[in-house]
């Protein structure tokens, strides 16, 4: 490993002053300390000086490299300003932690600058140790003194404030940008911004479809890439597809002489995850037998590729993502109950977009932006138009079954057929028609998809919806007696006996169900 150091030029105490000692080029000095690469920050006004202490260190150290960056500060004890054009440094640097390891030389540069040093290592913006230099000690021939050091922050709180800005920023990309204003959503992505920045550990992202769980894996992504608690990649893996014989080699890669044919070679998910991030999408598809060869591979991060009598290495973290109930899935032996423990470290549940509707009128202008960059023109509601919109797309009783993939589908065809850039009153009343029409389709398909997992006969259409929610409401009623009391809310307070358990009873008798076949409990 190559050895780098980070530190800034000692404008006093690099020209020699005190008994001689110059620690910039004492450091180049230090027995059994060797700089590889020293990277030198200075004022322009410093110029000479630098060019002085670079001379002398190519005298005393000549296998280290002396790189010279210029970063001009109008106040070097003005704390927004150093703090953010060291950021800015870090940022852009390009930090190699596989090949090098650095150091912040905190002896040099102004106390403001020791404790922007000592905030961004701290954050992991620049992943360093802090060492502090020192004169020789009286009587002694040494070069100086090289320690480890922490400082004390407590004081500095405007230092905090920008720290305080950075988490809101995080929160901002989590969010993709958007305003929201749901306290449950909002709640959701503070906790998910602390475990994103501290924990290495698997998320386990649950919801419906169209919530946006792939999107919030990504933004997951991103905002560990920038905190730099990954080096690699995203690798989303669809695990609906993970089946049968081509499941192995996709995760885990196959060898040549597997086959014996040229061009059969394959790295696997898992070799293009390492370092960075796997995203096991729609877990809940995944089989049993693929369950378990996934989970030693994230426990371990060893594998056997196909065709290989070598284990292979890969260190990734994990994102899932899942639409069922995983603990209901172990519950009937659909699902390993040692993976869900693997993965459930930390989950989070995406509330639906009919739950938040007090946040459809800022993602309608994120879509709106979104369509419009696409387009590559501006587009805006007529008034009348955008009121009529808004109050179908807020109100109790619109499903929106798909989620913002139905919402967001919805403005781009409304952007899409805007005449001269204006959503006009017409097209939203036929936007909102087709949603209503479509919906009503897949909820007649989805009640008779449910009727037909338990009556296999011919039944009338009009029973078809009425058994669909009597259905719904055993699987999830703790009882026939609570089933029955749900079912029957209105009648069985104009009855003088109540026996609701058995009317449920006998409802079901009628189609030849018990409620054993059709409770969940």
């Amino acid at each position: 490993m190559r050895n780098v150091v980070l530190g800034f030029l000692g404008t006093q105490l690099d020209r020699g002053g005190r008994r001689g000692w110059r620690p910039t080029v004492a450091l180049c000095q230090e027995p059994g300390f060797e700089i590889d690469r020293l990277e030198l920050i200075y004022d322009y006004k410093f110029n000479r000086l630098a060019r002085d202490v670079e001379r002398e260190i190519s005298k005393v150290s000549l296998d280290t490299e002396v790189l010279l960056q210029r970063m001009d500060l109008e106040d070097p004890w003005d704390l927004q300003e150093v703090y953010g054009k060291l950021f800015d440094f870090a940022q852009n640097y390009g930090f190699d932690e596989d090949r090098e390891r650095y150091h912040i030389h905190l002896t040099t540069g102004s106390h403001v600058a020791q404790i922007c040093w000592f905030l961004l290592s701290e954050s992991r913006h620049i992943p360093a140790a802090l060492i502090q230099t020192g004169p020789p000690r009286k009587g002694r021939d040494e070069v100086g003194t090289l320690d480890l050091i922490d400082l004390d922050l407590s004081q500095y709180d405007a230092i905090q404030k920008r720290f305080d800005q950075q988490t809101r920023e995080y929160g901002t990309l989590l969010k993709g940008g958007i305003d929201t204003k749901n306290a449950a959503f909002n709640q959701l992505i503070d906790r998910l911004e602390q475990v994103t920045e501290r924990s290495d550990e698997p998320v386990l992202i649950m919801g419906e479809p169209g919530v946006g769980k792939t999107q919030l894996a990504q933004r997951i992504f991103e905002m560990k890439l920038q905190r730099r608690r990954v080096k690699g990649r995203m690798v989303q893996v669809n695990c609906a597809t993970l089946r049968g014989e081509m499941a192995f080699p996709t995760l885990f890669g196959q060898r040549r002489n597997h086959t014996g044919l040229a061009g059969s070679e394959r790295a696997g998910l898992m070799r293009e995850a390492d370092g960075g991030v796997l995203f096991l999408d729609e877990i809940d598809a995944l089989g049993l037998d693929e369950q378990s060869l996934l989970l030693h591979a994230i426990e371990t991060g060893r594998y056997y590729p196909l065709g290989s009598d070598a284990e292979a290495t890969s260190r990734f973290q994990v994102i899932a993502a899942a639409t069922q109930d995983l603990s209901a899935l172990v519950a009937v032996g659909k699902f390993r109950a040692d993976l869900l423990s693997r993965l459930n470290t930390w989950t989070f549940h995406l509330p639906p977009l009919r739950d938040r509707r007090e946040d459809i009128e800022v993602n309608m202008r994120h879509e709106l932006h979104q369509a419009e960059q696409k387009i590559g023109g501006r587009i805006g509601f007529n008034t009348d138009a955008a009121e009529v919109w808004l109050r179908f797309a807020r109100a109790a009783d619109t499903p929106w079954r798909g989620n913002f993939r139905d919402f967001g589908g919805a403005i781009v065809r409304l952007c899409t057929l805007a005449s001269r850039g204006r959503i006009t009153l017409n097209q939203v009343n036929e936007e909102i028609t087709a949603l209503k029409r479509r919906w009503d389709t897949e909820a007649i398909d989805d009640d008779a998809a449910l009727v037909a997992e338990f009556v296999d006969r011919d039944i009338d259409p009009f029973d078809i919806p009425q058994l669909a929610w009597a259905l719904r409401t055993c699987q999830t009623s703790k009882t026939l007696s609570e089933a029955g009391r749900k079912l029957y809310a209105v009648s069985r307070t104009q009855r003088s006996s109540v026996n609701d358990s058995d009317r449920v009873r006998k409802y079901l008798a009628r189609f030849d169900l018990t409620w054993d076949e059709v409770s969940d409990c």
